[in-house]
């Protein structure tokens, strides 16, 4: 077979070679393989406006959807953290995805652990399953903190996790006082930015219980949100170090999922400080750099304790004036001028390539606030959107982005897809041009 470590071949290209296509005929022997002719007639016709309709009228069936599902962005949002293990309560099979994803994703190995559900556990709870995995985690991964989340088959039975976390302490799997916050991530409603943003709120309360004071740290929090691109996290402390500003960022992935090659393997590179997030419920303020995967960490941050929190998304010129202004307005320190020359940089580089971007018809998909700031930096480039797909949409991100089309000429010709998949996306593609 041509697949083999000194050969590695792209899936397409892979199934391209002679072997994969002797194989697929001999298939057609027995599974009553159409004409070539046939085939290619079908496959035209999935380009037309008929199949279109057709593909937009379905109801039950996803095809290749724009979204993981909620324990991926839990376990995401878990590494964040020094020394932090994820945990799943479920099946290995299914961490076994999260895990392969973002390992092939970043090039990097992503550590995590399931209490290893099967068909007894379905049955009858998996309490024994997280006494088990817990001290088997403990013992021999060496963790400062287990971050637990779930998967289907704990959700649909039931799994109560902080009574079994409470039970698995009490049988002596971890010391009583070993941080273990959870999560309870169903897969079958959200997406993986709500995994994200309940995994970080259990986090944040667990690790904050009773370390309220009465003064302020002075420090500002920041929540990257489910933000895949982890150089972000070192420009945004790029950026509070020039301004001199004391920051704790909730929670900094950036090592972990890009650690540097030193010959020697560190499980838990880098990560947010245990004590330093244990104290972010001091600060003077919290800024979520993304709305749509942290609104119940905001909303419990801003109640129990008691913070200022706004949304600032510093992508493009606008959204960075804004990110940088409320910063200054927060602290009180001025904007240095090394940020205000790369602001002009930027400036430039953009007016030097603004006749090869103006005017260009484009589509995009993805997480609302990666395609809220991707589509307001293309807006501001002279870039025409035309479709717009988002899968995990909802209500107020719909409403948030017409406003957004309608701050500039360019947006009237834009549409947004909600809760559709790549399938439509491809239909929309088809007829792009039309």
């Amino acid at each position: 077979m041509p697949q083999n470590p000194e050969k590695i071949q792209d899936h397409v290209e892979l199934f391209h070679q002679p072997e994969y296509q002797q194989l697929f005929q001999n298939k057609k022997e027995f599974e009553n393989g159409h004409d070539p002719e046939e085939v290619k007639r079908v496959a035209e016709w999935t380009k037309s406006w008929e199949y279109r309709e057709k593909n937009f009228a379905r109801e039950a069936l996803t095809v290749n959807p724009a979204k993981g599902c909620q324990p991926l962005g839990a376990i995401f949002a878990a590494v964040g953290f020094e020394g932090t293990l994820p945990f799943v309560q479920g099946s290995q099979g299914c961490v076994a995805y999260f895990r392969t994803h973002l390992t092939r994703h970043y090039k990097e190995p992503f550590s995590g652990v399931s209490s290893s559900m099967t068909e007894d556990a379905a049955v009858f709870g998996g309490l024994q399953n997280m006494i088990d995995g817990l001290a088997n985690s403990y013992q021999l991964y060496k963790p400062k903190m287990i971050a637990v989340c779930t998967t289907c088959m704990a959700e649909v039975i039931g799994d109560d996790l902080q009574a079994f976390i409470g039970n698995a302490k009490n049988a002596g799997s971890v010391p009583q006082d070993f941080p273990v916050p959870f999560a309870h991530t169903p897969s079958f409603v959200g997406s993986h930015i709500t995994g994200y943003d309940n995994m970080m709120k259990g986090i944040l309360s667990n690790l904050t219980a009773g370390k309220k004071k009465e003064t302020s740290n002075g420090k500002i929090n920041f929540i990257p949100g489910f933000d895949t691109y982890v150089g972000n996290n070192r420009e945004i402390k790029r950026m509070c170090n020039l301004m001199g500003i004391d920051y704790t960022i909730l929670a900094d992935n950036s090592d972990y999922l890009d650690s540097p090659n030193t010959g020697e393997f560190d499980m838990y590179p880098g990560g947010t400080p245990l004590e330093e997030a244990a104290d972010s419920i001091n600060a003077k303020a919290t800024v979520a750099l993304q709305a749509h995967s942290t609104p119940k960490t905001r909303d419990y941050i801003a109640k129990e304790w008691k913070q200022e929190v706004t949304v600032s998304r510093p992508w493009g010129i606008k959204g960075t004036d804004e990110f940088l202004m409320k910063l200054s307005e927060l602290t009180g320190k001025p904007i240095p001028e090394e940020l205000e020359i790369e602001r002009g940089r930027a400036v430039d580089a953009m007016t030097d390539s603004h006749a090869w971007v103006h005017g260009k018809r484009f589509a995009i998909y993805g997480d609302p606030d990666l395609v809220y700031s991707v589509v307001g930096f293309m807006l501001e480039m002279g870039a025409e959107p035309v479709h717009i797909l988002v899968h995990n949409s909802n209500e107020e991100f719909a409403k948030e982005l017409q406003e957004l089309l309608d701050s500039s000429p360019n947006g009237k010709s834009a549409t947004l897809w909600a809760g559709k998949d790549m399938w439509h996306m491809r239909s929309l593609m088809c007829l792009l041009s039309g």
